[in-house]
């Protein structure tokens, strides 16, 4: 009875931690911007914003073929990838960057999964039970988050749009948040 006492508080501060980022956001800007208009290239790039701008605010927000994207800067890098976490939808332009086992990640801000900037990889500690001291260790759940390809131009950052002939867990949010305003990454 203690442990279903205890899980439930912990599910309803969790509840309440999401209430507070989601509501928080609305009036906070957490180095980040968005940007509601893009420029299509010939050659079918989209125009996201100023390499300067990005590389000073470290992360932005755009829309590429109506689809929510997060362009972070990190570490003389740009990485582009869906704005929304693969498991629940989370933001994840309101995320910390994180090195796990030499690589960056994004930790979304719900609950704390972490995502490869390089390969949108989902990443985890497991242990073998079979080992004699299982100790944990960071595996792959694999591709779970749609990455968009960056090419910067000329002062200019521009970002792939997706092929989507081939399918990632994180589209699901990215179709759900689309064209929805009032769900739209500006709360």
């Amino acid at each position: 009875m203690l442990d279903l006492i205890i899980l439930s508080i912990h599910f309803f501060i969790c509840f309440l931690i999401s209430v507070v980022i989601w509501c928080g956001s609305k009036d906070m800007v957490l180095h980040s911007s968005s940007k509601e208009t893009v420029e299509m290239e010939p050659d079918g790039l989209v125009l996201v914003g100023k390499e300067d701008d990005i590389k000073k605010s470290q992360r932005i927000t755009a829309k590429v073929n109506g689809r929510e994207v997060v362009v972070f800067y990190h570490e003389g890098n740009f990485h582009a990838m869906d704005s929304r976490c693969y498991h629940e939808g989370g933001p994840l332009h309101l995320g910390e960057i994180e090195d796990i086992d030499g690589q960056p990640c994004i930790i979304c801000p719900w609950h704390k999964y972490k995502i490869t900037l390089e390969t949108g990889e989902g990443l985890y500690q497991g242990i073998n039970p079979l080992e004699p001291s299982p100790t944990p260790r960071w595996q792959s759940k694999g591709v779970k988050q749609r990455i968009h390809k960056v090419t910067v131009n000329n002062g200019n950052v521009y970002v792939s749009p997706p092929d989507l002939s081939v399918s990632f867990d994180s589209d699901y949010f990215a179709d759900k948040y689309k064209n929805s305003g009032d769900l739209a990454m500006k709360r």
